[in-house]
């Protein structure tokens, strides 16, 4: 009978997984005694610099504006050729717009493409949408394998 178990993946397997961007879902840090704010989100990842690029809606009086300030853990997943196969990175997002023209923070973002993904009740064009990059402090990722047992 054959089962399954998960191997780390090496830090090549992870940037071919990454590509240039998909979907995941962002967990923003709160108090010790509230849940983490979790959303989904299309990101862009340039190898490059090692970044991931996220374009974040910021609705007028939204908490989003104080979250983006806290720590945050990225996930995405998929299921692959090989099997499951998922990346999670941690670490503080850093507003691109803050960033000099020259960065390699706002260079970085030339060589990636961040899929659109309508989720929202009002039109895309009346929406706020800000640029910011994670420059992981860690980056881990698992790969589903068989095993005989």
């Amino acid at each position: 009978m054959q089962g399954l178990r998960w191997l780390q993946m090496s830090e090549q397997e992870i940037h071919e997984f990454l590509g240039q961007g998909g979907t995941g879902v962002i967990s923003f840090a709160t108090d010790r005694d509230t849940s983490p704010v979790s959303i989904p989100v299309s990101y862009g990842y340039n190898e490059d610099v090692e970044s991931f690029y996220f374009r974040l809606s910021i609705p007028p009086n939204s908490r989003k504006e104080e979250l983006v300030e806290r720590g945050v853990t990225f996930v995405t997943y998929d299921k692959t050729d090989e099997g499951w196969q998922s990346v999670v990175a941690t670490g503080q997002l850093e507003a691109v717009r803050d960033a000099p023209y020259a960065s390699s923070t706002v260079q970085g973002m030339w060589g990636i493409d961040i899929p659109k993904v309508d989720i929202f009740e009002r039109p895309r064009e009346d929406m706020t949408f800000r640029d910011y990059q994670l420059v992981p402090e860690q980056v881990t990722g698992r790969k589903e394998v068989e095993s005989e047992s």
